[in-house]
């Protein structure tokens, strides 16, 4: 993660891969946290996730805007296009750049919440399974719970890097 966060935003951002390889593993155990059987599970919740992800994207967006106004502006116009049609890019960048932080929160809080729910119904069946005569149908849903979960610790890792990765490629705007 520091060498993604240090090849992305370059030195120009003063401790920010640091910053980065510090998130990406609080990021991962949070999630894997939300994991264990009757824990609550902050990175499933939008207000979580967009309270951690809109500061981050704001203050890059604020020290962009201040240190190099020009080309924060420039970059809100794709060169090349014709003069008509610059009003409407302008305004089509800034809804693409204010949608950012929005679009950060929601995808880790929804996939963390579709990853619990299913857990939690081969739970609910593995459970009501253990009351049928025979024990092959619990077995089973027992061995999928495990596989899943294990499928889960996987996705809980890639959300974290997604998570930190787009912040990143989020940096590069910064000039």
């Amino acid at each position: 993660m520091h060498a993604q966060s240090t090849r992305t935003a370059g030195t120009h951002l003063k401790g920010f891969s640091n910053f980065i390889t510090a998130l990406f593993p609080m990021i991962i155990t949070i999630n894997l946290v939300g994991l264990l059987p009757y824990t609550f599970s902050f990175s499933s919740h939008l207000i979580f996730t967009f309270s951690l992800g809109l500061p981050l994207w704001l203050s890059l967006v604020i020290s962009s805007a201040t240190n190099n106004p020009k080309s924060f502006s420039a970059g809100l116009l794709p060169g090349g296009a014709p003069d008509w049609l610059n009003p409407f890019l302008v305004l089509i960048e800034t809804i693409s750049m204010l949608v950012r932080p929005i679009t950060l929160s929601v995808r880790l809080a929804a996939n963390m919440s579709a990853g619990h729910i299913v857990l939690g119904l081969i739970g609910v069946y593995a459970s009501s399974a253990l009351f049928l005569p025979t024990a092959s149908p619990a077995v089973t849903l027992m061995l999928i719970q495990i596989l899943y979960t294990i499928f889960e610790m996987g996705i809980c890792m890639i959300q974290a890097y997604i998570f930190c990765l787009l912040l990143t490629l989020y940096a590069d705007d910064h000039s």
